[in-house]
């Protein structure tokens, strides 16, 4: 679980920077910045649903405060 939540970490900072780089590439002229950033939010969903499934399913336990 640890694996899978640390690889959508990266695909949404990926997404991230590249909406970053078609920014400054495309100058605002495309619509590849806001495609990017959509895909950024559609990874966060994901993973925030992913979290919510799997802590449902008993795959993850909260630890609380130490």
């Amino acid at each position: 679980m640890k694996i899978i939540v640390a690889i959508a970490f990266i695909l949404i900072l990926a997404s991230l920077g590249s909406a970053l780089v078609f920014l400054m590439r495309d100058k605002g002229k495309s619509n590849r910045t806001v495609q990017a950033l959509a895909f950024r939010v559609g990874f966060s969903i994901a993973l925030f649903v992913l979290i919510l499934v799997a802590y449902s399913l008993g795959w993850i336990q909260p630890t609380g405060l130490r």
